[in-house]
């Protein structure tokens, strides 16, 4: 035999030598849950290891995962009911604590990447992504509540925003008015395939941004289409997106592989709560070891052709690898 792969199988040393993808500090982005108050601190319960966080905790929990070599972080407002409306108008309103936040955090870690959502659920009375009337989601007027959010997020000094509504025509509408405000800096990271997914529960659970009725398939992504995903795609790309991404990630890995191949932007991929609670119930339960099926499957989003990751996984696998 002249070939025989297994020689660069044969120890730890020229495995480690030989190895293609390593997932390190530089490809993660940590997503944080905020909560109003202080001295917050609450499971999110189908989660286990994920915290909802007030500020000031949320700020000690940044510091450490900045230590860890985490640079990045997406940060979901926790909205009381009592704040919600059918126009979520407390998701422009500078005074909310969320804003107020953002701006604190990036006073305190100017170094730091900071994400937003841009997206009506979670602070919808509805629990959908856009204005709703007789039943219907509506695209258009959806806009214009999205900018204002955008506007009032990129006011507090954050570095990129995240609109994962899925609303045609939103990238080019919110870089337009991103640009008109004084705000051509701020990045946009798109939801560009954003799939209706049963991956999301946790999440949902997290944030409580359930829809009040139906489901959101008439502006998610339907699971079964993959060439659908490179005309979301095309779209962001010309209006202006800076990162494309693709939500969920393990059971999407052709997704992220045919935006890696077909557009030169940097592709990110959010390993959603699903996924992260799956693999953590299993491994209480003794079914899986938890800690490498974590690292396989990091290594296989990054494999896939994956630039960043969005993953509650981050800090743990930093603790456990302390790769930076």
């Amino acid at each position: 035999m002249e070939r025989r792969p297994r020689r660069n199988r044969a120890s730890k040393a020229i495995r480690d030598l030989s190895q293609e993808t390593l997932v390190t500090a530089n490809d993660l982005i940590f997503p944080l849950f905020l909560l109003e108050g202080t001295n917050q601190k609450t499971e999110v319960a189908s989660m286990p290891g994920i915290f909802r966080l007030s500020l000031d905790l949320m700020l000690k929990e940044i510091e450490e995962c900045m230590k860890l070599g985490i640079q990045a972080f997406d940060i979901f407002p926790v909205v009381e009911e009592s704040h919600k409306n059918q126009m979520a108008t407390k998701s422009h309103d500078s005074s909310f604590f969320y804003l107020q936040a953002l701006k604190k955090i990036k006073e305190e870690f100017p170094e730091a990447l900071i994400i937003t959502d841009v997206a009506m659920d979670p602070y919808s009375s509805d629990g959908h992504d856009g204005i709703v009337r007789d039943g219907k989601i509506l695209n258009d007027e959806t806009l214009e509540v999205l900018a204002k959010m955008a506007i009032a997020q990129a006011e507090t000094g954050i570095d990129m925003i995240g609109p994962s509504d899925m609303m045609d025509g939103r990238v080019g509408f919110l870089r337009d008015s991103l640009d008109d405000a004084g705000f051509s800096n701020v990045g946009i990271m798109s939801y560009t395939a954003k799939y209706a997914s049963s991956f999301y529960g946790p999440f949902r659970d997290a944030l409580d941004s359930a829809p009040k009725f139906g489901d959101k398939k008439t502006y998610q992504m339907n699971p079964a289409n993959r060439k659908e995903a490179l005309i979301e795609a095309e779209l962001d790309y010309i209006e202006g997106a800076d990162v494309l991404m693709v939500k969920p990630a393990m059971v999407y890995l052709d997704i992220i592989s045919d935006l890696k191949a077909n557009y030169d932007l940097p592709i990110a991929a959010y390993n959603v709560s699903g996924e992260y609670s799956m693999i953590k119930a299993a491994g209480l339960k003794g079914w899986l070891d938890a800690d490498r099926t974590r690292d396989e499957t990091l290594t296989a989003i990054k494999r896939a052709g994956a630039d960043m990751i969005l993953t509650y996984f981050a800090k743990e696998y930093l603790v456990a690898h302390r790769v930076k």
